[in-house]
């Protein structure tokens, strides 16, 4: 489940013990296994043991690294984001995902509508009409701080559209939508979004970069039901993203479709 924390027996110290000697046991094995050679002290003038085992070490660097990124792969398919993976491996939020980047991306899905989330715990459905793929990953991970939600994202208003208007989908509880974008844009979407009879009671937040006075006042001008500026630093990014989705699916009354 996402966000469930494990528990080990054992605490860090003596974890790191228990893995330092299985790591150094199996170095040791494999190294006389490399070098043909019984179990004998090496003389003191001999590199060829030390050399072996430094080479032996080198490639279970390796092996971890790659086991390490299917683990946290697992656990992002599992639920987990990247405060629960980096914890778990004694880093942060940011450097689990500088080490492990587009654990949430998914290259072999429709490029234009994405499920990013899925098996939601509360009915909020989330449509999110952005192009960038780093940030709709940052979107997808603060979002799961906030508990499940179904993500959909698209990357451009066209491509909103087709999902609005296509039977079956369900109707957003939000839609967070970025300005600039390829085809049909933020701008030209919330005014559409705006005048249609069908959708113009979805709450829409625009989350964009530009800070530009006009922008802004057009943004209200369509209607938008707020204009936040997406902030530069990692941790007031998913602060603002977290606070959009108290307001507006946990304080705000929804329309009723």
């Amino acid at each position: 489940m996402p966000g469930k924390n494990f528990h080990l027996r054992a605490g860090p110290q003596e974890t790191a013990a228990i893995a330092d000697a299985a790591v150094a046991g199996l170095a040791q094995r494999l190294a006389r296994q490399l070098l043909q050679e019984p179990a004998v002290p090496a003389a003191a003038d001999d590199p060829a043991p030390a050399l072996a085992l430094l080479y032996l070490l080198d490639h279970l660097q390796h092996a971890t690294e790659r086991l390490q990124l299917d683990a946290a792969a697992a656990a992002a398919r599992a639920g987990a984001g990247y405060p629960q993976v980096g914890a778990a491996c004694g880093i942060s939020r940011q450097g689990a995902r500088r080490r492990w980047p587009g654990l949430f991306d998914h290259p072999d899905e429709k490029p234009t509508e994405r499920p990013m989330m899925t098996t939601p715990a509360r009915p909020f459905d989330v449509l999110l009409v952005e192009d960038d793929i780093a940030d709709a990953m940052l979107i997808q991970e603060a979002l799961s701080g906030r508990g499940a939600r179904n993500l959909v994202q698209v990357s451009d208003g066209v491509a909103a559209l087709e999902h609005l208007r296509r039977p079956g989908n369900p109707r957003p509880d939000l839609i967070v939508l970025d300005l600039n974008m390829p085809r049909m844009n933020g701008r030209d979407l919330l005014k559409v979004l705006k005048n249609d009879e069908d959708l113009h009671t979805i709450p829409v937040v625009v989350l964009s970069t530009s800070t530009a006075p006009d922008d802004v006042t057009d943004a209200y001008s369509s209607h938008a039901n707020a204009y936040v500026t997406k902030p530069v630093n990692l941790d007031e990014f998913e602060q603002a993203v977290q606070s959009i989705d108290a307001f507006y699916l946990d304080t705000a009354a929804r329309p009723r479709p």
